[in-house]
């Protein structure tokens, strides 16, 4: 198996026989140099170098074409130069007191390397050359793009008839069979697929998941290739797209591919996850299943992670704030969006580093708080971070850094710390409404600021000083003491939801 990451380009070529095949460049092919397969061989443009060794400057793909003025005198190593970088082809220009005839040694060297040799007879010059295959290429472009937008359009009508619809569609449309694999690379949907799956189709599937941002990957098999795609705005989305053929997929054709596994992803998710949710919110309210048990069948695991948003400078715009827009980036169908600016979601695990990124060049500065059961969810854990992020302007993640040691304490004996450190100040906010707690973890989450903890909590900064005094008097502890921070700030993290945080 030999896999490869393909972009989603679609870069235009055309093959070297429509070049040859022009009838007014009138170029003669050297049957000698072609080996099977050569006209077919894509031609990406026409470029003119009279360089002893053009071969550092190429990308591949070139139709190279030389009059020979500074032809080398090691022909066979200029020749294998260029085959190595990936030229198509090589023309030669027939010119009066320069080369009259094409020089044996080329022609040999061509043969020996197989690299394609072309004749350029003296009429023909090489701007018409490079002109005609711009409009070659041209052309094709033209013609692909027809035939991805009847594509788009054709998978965009079967999408209404569901998954499987979708699927089969996409199938005629690539000529190929596909399956829409899920997590656990448990099949969603399917045709004409193998059952089971190769086991090297299933090792490319878990390189595409490794991977970051969206890409695709081509593997050979015996009888063709195998492309995976994707179906998610992230590489490490639980759902991909599989596709066998005999042929590898043109330009045109990962195009279309992007245009299934992105309808894929949207009719597949909405289909499964109003099906799934419906399910588990049935349960839970019938006492059939536990949380954990929801989450397991929802998520794919019975611990999660909460993550919790809020405005970041100007705010989320309108499609950011969108529900659908959330999930799609956090892979998880449980966001609740408000009140006010901010969202909350449960996910199976932890968004990615560019996911966060990405949602705060959206306007949302998140927070994710530790792997927990299903059923102990703390929000006071990530109002703790996320009044953090906010202080930083920067993502905040439990656990993600080497300094963490959540792990070498039992959830038991820190939720106990935190209720007895914390109890005085929540005693105090039941009865008088101070609001005290709110104050300390804002205060510390600014690093003892004065100015940012009262501009957070919307109140001068005189009464932030006099809730501090509140709530050094009531734990009988001095703050300006670092350790003592360090306590508290642990205790505000360790708290559960009901340790009367607000």
């Amino acid at each position: 198996m030999t896999p490869s990451t393909d972009s989603l380009s679609t870069e235009v070529n055309v093959p070297l026989r429509d070049v040859v095949g022009n009838p007014e460049l009138a170029l003669d092919v050297v049957p000698e140099t072609l080996r099977p397969g050569a006209l077919d061989a894509p031609v990406r443009w026409a470029h003119v170098s009279e360089l002893e060794d053009p071969a550092p400057y190429l990308l591949g793909g070139e139709l190279i074409l030389t009059a020979g003025v500074n032809l080398p005198e090691r022909i066979d190593r200029y020749v294998r130069g260029l085959r190595d970088a990936g030229v198509t082809a090589l023309g030669f220009g027939l010119t009066p007191k320069v080369h009259e005839t094409l020089p044996e040694p080329l022609r040999r060297a061509c043969a020996r390397r197989g690299l394609p040799l072309l004749v350029v007879p003296s009429r023909t010059p090489f701007l018409a050359v490079n002109q005609a295959v711009s409009v070659a290429l041209t052309e094709a472009g033209q013609r692909e793009q027809r035939r991805v937008t009847a594509a788009r359009e054709t998978l965009t009508r079967a999408a209404g008839g569901g998954l499987g619809e979708l699927t089969s569609s996409l199938a005629a449309v690539l000529r190929s069979w596909v399956a829409v694999v899920g997590a656990g690379d448990v099949p969603a949907s399917a045709h004409d697929a193998p059952s089971p799956l190769p086991p090297e189709v299933r090792e490319l599937m878990a390189t595409v998941r490794a991977g970051s941002g969206i890409r695709s990957a081509t593997t050979e098999l015996v009888g063709g290739f195998v492309a995976v795609q994707p179906v998610s705005p992230q590489a490490t989305a639980s759902h991909l797209v599989v596709v066998g053929r005999p042929r590898r997929l043109d330009g045109a054709e990962r195009a279309i591919l992007a245009v299934g596994a992105a309808l894929l992803g949207l009719v597949g998710r909405a289909g499964s996850d109003a099906a799934e949710l419906g399910a588990a919110a049935t349960g839970l309210l019938l006492g059939r299943v536990s949380p954990g048990e929801a989450a397991r069948s929802l998520l794919g695991s019975e611990v999660v992670r909460l993550v919790a948003g809020a405005a970041y400078r100007r705010g989320p715009d309108e499609a950011s704030r969108r529900p659908d827009w959330l999930r799609a980036r956090l892979d998880t169908p449980l966001v609740e969006v408000g009140p006010g600016p901010r969202f909350t979601a449960v996910a199976g695990t932890g968004p990615a580093p560019e996911v966060l990124a990405d949602l705060r060049e959206h306007g949302w500065l998140a927070a994710v708080g530790s792997p927990a059961p299903a059923a102990r969810l703390s929000e006071a854990e990530v109002e703790l971070l996320l009044a953090r992020a906010a202080a930083l302007g920067r993502p905040v993640v439990a656990g993600s850094g080497p300094l963490d040691f959540d792990a070498l304490l039992s959830p038991a004996a820190s939720r106990g710390f935190a209720a007895k450190a914390l109890e005085p100040l929540a005693e105090l906010d039941r009865a008088q409404d101070r609001e005290l707690v709110r104050t300390l973890r804002t205060w510390l989450a600014h690093h003892g600021g004065w100015e940012p903890t009262a501009a957070e909590l919307g109140v001068h900064r005189n009464s932030v000083r006099h809730r501090i005094a509140q709530v050094e008097r009531a734990l009988d502890v001095d703050l300006a003491d670092p350790e003592t921070r360090m306590r508290l700030w642990f205790a505000l993290r360790w708290a559960t939801s009901d340790a009367h945080s607000p």
